[in-house]
């Protein structure tokens, strides 16, 4: 161990060391996690990493070559689950964990993994069973997600870069194979894809069918334009919908795609449009412009930080909210962004190239 900055001890980038980094959920804050995860593989490059994930989000992690083990647990796990995860992490006498999560049960996994060195969260009732807890967030204004995870890194001693890279591990060859063929048999090379993110999660991020079709039937009336529509198994029953409102303008892949999958589709269209969500950050791994309809959520915590990005939200006194009662009952923060917007915001980036 050694000092860092503040004068506590850190971790010696010249000695192998063992950190456990605890990130159980969901999409977005996992691959939000990933600048973090390469910064302390570049300050500790003798370290060996492992990363506890839940089990439906493991593709957002195997494959990234800063981990050497992820360990994946179920969403619910039994009482008996966690003591015989305890019980691994004991054993293996970790030097450091990092509880990205901040959770009651990732709390008490770090409490109790008698690692050298314990840092979370500051959160009321939560912090205490942390050596070195971290403010998640400021007075003077919001910190971005990401930037909350490397300030966790700052505490051993580790340098990190002023502009985070997020990071989704490659699509592997039988995942590129499957959708060269998916592009291939819907005659999706050539033209300009638009990939149109129809879930949600909770009706405080639902932008509606009714504006998700229009936007769909005018993005697929401009030429060479193609609307694919993405989500997860809960979204079928509005992929019907929409479908039948739209006709064969509009191509899905609701449901069909492995989070690899969606992040190479993604990459290989003209442009993501949908709400802040899992997708949106998959989307923010790649190079692909977006545009980002932000309600309860603030950008100044969530946004994807490229150039390409367009960004469009309300001023109401009522944002951020914690997404449990609308105080107006009508969702107004993401209602009242328009159809015409966001149409606007997109043609920039369908013009006609190839």
């Amino acid at each position: 161990m050694k000092k860092n900055p503040s004068g506590k001890r850190g971790l010696d980038p010249t000695s192998p060391s063992k950190i456990l980094l605890l990130r159980l959920r969901r999409i977005g804050d996992i691959i939000l996690t990933t600048p973090a995860v390469a910064a302390l593989k570049k300050a500790f490059p003798l370290a060996s990493l492992t990363y506890v994930v839940e089990e439906p989000y493991l593709r957002l992690v195997e494959g990234n070559p800063a981990l050497d083990k992820i360990i994946a647990v179920k969403p619910k796990p039994s009482a008996r689950d966690s003591w015989r995860l305890i019980r691994q992490i004991r054993k293996e006498r970790y030097d450091a964990v990092l509880d990205f999560h901040g959770g009651p049960r990732t709390s008490l996994w770090t409490l109790l993994s008698k690692a050298g060195i314990k840092v979370g969260y500051l959160i009321r009732g939560r912090g205490w069973p942390y050596d070195r807890a971290v403010p998640r967030g400021r007075l003077e204004g919001p910190v971005h997600s990401a930037d909350n995870h490397l300030n966790l890194v700052k505490t051993l001693g580790a340098a990190v870069p002023k502009k985070p890279e997020l990071f989704l591990p490659p699509a592997r060859p039988g995942e590129s194979a499957r959708v060269d063929r998916i592009f291939k048999e819907n005659k999706l090379k050539g033209v300009r894809a638009v990939v149109l993110h129809i879930g949600a999660g909770n009706a405080f991020r639902d932008w509606g069918l009714k504006n998700l079709s229009a936007l769909a039937g005018r993005l697929a009336a401009l030429a060479g334009v193609r609307v694919v529509l993405a989500g997860g198994e809960a979204d079928r029953g509005r992929e019907k919908e929409m479908l039948e409102a739209v006709g064969l303008t509009a191509f899905s892949l609701v449901g069909r795609l492995n989070l690899a999958e969606l992040g190479e589709v993604i990459g290989r269209a003209a442009l993501f449009v949908g709400p802040d969500s899992g997708p949106m950050h998959i989307a923010a791994s790649t190079s692909t412009p977006i545009v980002a309809l932000f309600g309860p959520t603030l950008p100044g915590h969530f946004a994807p930080r490229r150039r390409q990005v367009v960004l469009l939200e309300k001023d109401l006194d009522c944002r951020p909210c914690r997404q449990r009662e609308c105080r107006y009952e009508d969702f107004r923060c993401l209602q009242t962004i328009s159809v015409d917007e966001v149409f606007k915001a997109c043609r920039p980036f369908l013009q006609n190239r190839r």
